[in-house]
């Protein structure tokens, strides 16, 4: 068999999966996996560019999702007048002053030499920055948070188109790789990850503490759609008249249509960035990463410079996972901050990469359809098969409640083994780098 026809084979079997899934469960449930399944993919692009090119470990991807999902709501949801009369400004100029004393301190450890002097100057200007900083903010999101908590209390956003939050999303998670990348880059690979990963955790502890940005935890409801609502189409006789001609009921057309167009949507993205990665793979720039990553003693004895090409793979690969995020909180309607659990979730994208083949574009494009059917498939799986195994034994019998309550933790044990059995036969991922 060759490369192509088993790679073509793999793509055909998820495929057939997600039909079967359709026949045998539900249609809605079939899309909902193939759209999450491209939005995975997506994220598994952006960590393959970082590790497959690069050999980055990166472990704080849901930092950079969340941004792509904060970008949502500062780009698409309508602005809150009152709050941004009571204290918006006050909150623009601390962000301004945040901002200035930042900019200070690097200009004086520039400008003055290295000894005591420089660290005093250095520490007088960050504390006096913060507490003015602390000053100006504090009375400004209290008075914004005032506004109808219960409903707004926050600034909200442009009230722009929300596929324009997608590249937007895109470009604040390359600016914090690029605050990241130029302090952790130089950090060995361990050294990194764990970086990566706390950086992760204080963006999402920001997104759930700070109300007036994000509204925390009480969550963003309502984002607005790049797509129809299912109530306009089911109040659209044209739409209705085409659905009795299909033989099926308004309400279930109108929710496959809208998940039908967000899958065309998504589906665009990713071949757009597919085509953008081999492009970049089968360049000199990829092929000078590959370089680099087998062997960066080597690369810098060529004159390559390794830390500027490892921040531009970081900020490239973050953006895309940016990008995803955005499409992920559009698809959910929602920006529920909670959500985003960096171990549990980073996890899995990391899962995908590896499965599919690190190093290869393809590879990972497979692993996120594969492993987020799996993830979605396997838990009623697991409670039809327990179902089976213990339908002869009585109730309330000790090993049959314990099977049972088994079934919950099929999904992370179906991920270790897929993850063993793959590293086991084929260690370089179902579809290798070439």
């Amino acid at each position: 068999m060759s490369v192509n026809v088993k790679n073509i084979g793999l793509f055909a079997l998820v495929g057939v999966l997600i039909l079967l899934t359709g026949f045998l469960q539900s249609w809605n449930s079939a899309l909902l996996i193939l759209n999450m399944g491209l939005i995975s993919a997506i994220m598994a692009l952006g960590v393959n560019l970082q590790w497959g090119f690069a050999g980055l470990f990166n472990i704080g991807v849901m930092g950079f999702v969340a941004l792509g999902g904060l970008a949502t709501v500062l780009v698409a949801m309508p602005p809150t007048t009152e709050a941004w009369a009571q204290g918006g400004v006050r909150v623009l100029l601390a962000l301004v002053l945040g901002a200035a004393t930042i900019i200070a301190a690097v200009l004086v450890y520039r400008a003055m030499k290295k000894g005591w002097q420089r660290s005093v100057a250095m520490i007088v200007i960050l504390v006096a920055g913060f507490f003015i900083y602390r000053a100006v903010l504090d009375p400004g999101v209290a008075r914004i948070e005032a506004v109808d908590p219960a409903a707004t209390g926050y600034l909200g956003g442009l009230g722009l188109p929300v596929i324009l939050a997608w590249p937007v999303g895109g470009v604040l998670a390359a600016g914090a790789a690029w605050v990241i990348g130029r302090t952790a880059l130089g950090l060995r690979s361990d050294y990194l990850a764990i970086a990566t990963l706390g950086i992760a955790e204080i963006i999402i502890a920001v997104l759930k503490n700070e109300d007036w940005l994000s509204r925390g935890v009480k969550n963003v409801i309502g984002i607005p759609r790049p797509v129809p609502f299912e109530i306009d189409l089911q109040n659209d006789p044209g739409f209705v008249d085409r659905a009795a001609g299909l033989g099926l009921d308004p309400v279930i057309a109108s929710t496959l249509y809208v998940k039908l167009l967000y899958g065309v949507l998504f589906l665009i993205v990713l071949l757009v960035l597919l085509w953008m990665a081999q492009k970049a793979l089968a360049s000199p720039w990829g092929r000078m990463l590959r370089a680099i990553r087998d062997n960066e003693v080597a690369a810098e004895a060529m004159g390559k410079d390794v830390k500027k090409r490892h921040l531009q793979v970081f900020i490239l690969g973050s953006a895309i996972c940016g990008i995803a995020g955005a499409m992920m909180t559009t698809l959910d309607g929602q920006l529920t901050p909670s959500s985003y659990q960096p171990l549990r979730f980073t996890f899995l994208i990391w899962v995908m990469v590896i499965v599919g083949g690190s190093g290869n574009n393809f590879g990972a494009v497979l692993g996120g359809f594969l492993i987020w059917f799996l993830w979605v498939q396997v838990e009623p799986m697991g409670r039809l098969l327990m179902d089976l195994i213990t339908s002869g034994m009585a109730d309330g019998y000790w090993l049959k409640t314990h099977l049972l309550e088994s079934a919950a933790h099929m999904r992370l044990l179906t991920m270790g083994l897929v993850l063993l059995l793959v590293l086991r036969f084929s260690p370089r991922g179902l579809i290798p780098e070439k």
